[in-house]
């Protein structure tokens, strides 16, 4: 942690020579002291140290000083760290001056000059009001803020970022919290601009972009080989364990991820089926887990990049970034896995992001407190987010067409939701409109089978409908299902053009899709299991066949 800071202002540079060489002598080891002429100027550092958390313990300021006098620097001071404590240097004449201030900002001493000797006039003194401010001293947060709005699409986003990046960070509601308002006045941004996110170095921006976010805080790094080895592309469990594998290996292994680590596993509060881990584990955890296996063992790791082309010349694929270079391969994996379907019903696109939120969502749980929410869905995902959120929420609903849980969820979460007493399933039901002013207030739901319509208050509703796969942005010969999922290894015979693409003479490999040392591998992958385990297994797999690839080649 970080020392606290005393900061004397005196614009006699003897004197505050002085001040600052007995206060290095006895409190240099616990706090931080600093030190300046100018009033001005160590008003403007306050600004920079308040975003940047650091803590002021202690004012020591000079009572006659040209630019301002030392009670106005305190009044303007003490809104930044209204904590710190007072102390004004005065000469004799300036008494009724330091009596005055001890009603106007709460003075906590004033001291005569000179001090000398310190250890009667000036310590005894300073290590009294030193104890009761360490006595009252709560430790600020220190890293990321992020000033914005609850039902913020764009503040939604943000959080979901830092979130998914396992990146600490503090939610400041300009709404809730008055530490909001102060941020902004204290840099001068006006509420239009928000969201505001404010790094640990006390710079900050405004309605920032997610490749900005990455490039201040070094998680977008740049390439660092001519030629890979596997580039893989998506960083769900497929790509991870791909990765590991790849660089555990010796393959040169580049990861590329257009969102964050993790995929939807990523984003699930708890994974209780997965091998070795009795009492489960988070989707997160996961993630973190997998990533720094991945970076130890020697992969790259480029995020947030999307992919937007592969091209092939000469037995080398180019993968053709949205924003950034060109990256040559002698392989690829696919694992971009698959995204949330859109419910299209009336009023759902208007509250996406502002209390409305495909997948687990897990960072507005929070706001979800004591109040009435809603998921739509009855897969394991929607049961794990259901899980979570019972801890928060008033009530859960899980709103679902069938008359059970039982045709898509797995018995072991049947049987949690059945013992906890705040969820509810919804069943033979249909949202038929989402409504409110801002944000999401309401949502009116339809009996499948009575046609019976209510309309009720709900403070969010997270959406698991099913998913499609992450295809779209290719461009080249890969065939695809009717659904968008990749086919790969002898599945590929079934179709009419097959023998127009495949030019080897051997078949595919099992993982192998139509363009020869391309691979696919989880859940983007036609006949995948839809299991962490399995896209683990087939992520690993992959790399079996990249070498099989590379070896013949």
């Amino acid at each position: 942690m970080e020392r606290p800071i005393i900061f004397s202002i005196d614009d006699d540079p003897q004197v505050l020579r002085a001040i600052t060489r007995d206060l290095k002598t006895t409190y240099g080891k616990e706090y931080k002291i600093m030190s300046t002429t100018s009033a001005n100027e160590a008003l403007e550092s306050l600004a920079d140290l308040k975003n940047s958390s650091g803590v002021v313990a202690m004012f020591v300021c000079d009572q006659r000083m040209p630019e301002m006098e030392g009670v106005e620097f305190l009044e303007k001071a003490i809104k930044i760290f209204p904590k710190a404590k007072r102390t004004l240097l005065t000469a004799y004449s300036d008494t009724e001056a330091a009596i005055k201030a001890i009603n106007d900002v709460q003075l906590d001493y004033y001291l005569m000059k000179p001090w000398d000797p310190p250890e009667e006039k000036l310590y005894p003194v300073l290590n009294d009001l030193l104890d009761d401010w360490e006595n009252d001293y709560i430790p600020e947060f220190k890293g990321i803020k992020l000033v914005g709005y609850q039902f913020s699409p764009q503040s939604h986003t943000v959080k979901d970022y830092l979130a998914s990046n396992l990146i600490p960070y503090r939610w400041l509601d300009i709404e809730k919290n008055p530490d909001a308002k102060d941020m902004l006045e204290l840099n001068k941004v006006n509420i239009g601009e928000l969201p505001m996110i404010v790094f640990d170095d006390g710079t900050y921006l405004c309605k920032p972009t997610i490749r900005a976010i990455a490039e201040k805080i070094g998680k977008n790094p740049q390439i660092t080989n001519d030629i890979y080895d596997v580039v893989i592309i998506g960083a769900g469990p497929a790509g991870l364990a791909a990765a590991v594998y790849g660089a555990s290996e010796g393959l040169k292994t580049l990861l590329i991820e257009r969102k964050a680590p993790g995929g939807q596993a990523g984003s699930s509060s708890r994974i209780e089926n997965y091998l070795g881990f009795p009492a489960g584990l988070s989707g997160a955890d996961l993630t973190r887990r997998a990533i720094s296996q991945a970076m130890r063992l020697g992969a790259e790791f480029l995020s947030p990049q999307a992919v937007n082309d592969i091209k092939q010349k000469d037995g080398y694929k180019t993968i053709i970034l949205d924003d950034g270079p060109e990256i040559i391969s002698r392989t690829v994996v696919i694992t971009t896995g698959v995204d949330y379907r859109k419910l299209e019903v009336k009023g759902i696109e208007n509250f996406t992001g502002a209390g409305i939120y495909y997948g687990a969502a897990m960072t507005e749980a929070a706001a979800c407190k004591d109040k009435d929410v809603y998921i739509i869905g009855g897969g394991n995902s929607a049961g794990q987010g259901a899980v979570y959120l019972s801890k928060f929420a008033k009530n859960v609903y899980i709103i679902i067409r069938k008359d059970s849980l039982s045709y898509t969820m797995s018995a072991y979460l049947i049987q949690q939701i059945d013992n906890i007493a705040n969820i509810h399933v919804l069943a033979d039901t249909e949202i038929k409109e989402a409504s409110g002013n801002n944000y999401l207030e309401h949502l009116t739901l339809i009996n499948v089978k009575t046609k019976e319509t209510v309309t009720k208050e709900a403070a969010a509703l997270y959406v698991f409908i099913g998913a499609k796969p992450y295809t779209d942005w290719i461009k080249l010969d890969i065939l695809r299902d009717e659904k968008g999922f990749i086919e790969t290894g002898r599945e590929l015979r079934r179709y009419d053009n097959f023998g127009k693409i495949w030019k080897m003479e051997r078949d595919p490999f099992l993982l192998e899709t139509s363009c020869n040392g391309i691979f696919a591998a989880g859940d983007v992958r036609a006949g995948a299991m839809n299991r962490v385990a399995s896209a683990v297994g087939e992520g690993s797999m992959a790399i079996s066949f990249v070498h099989k690839y590379l070896a013949e080649v």
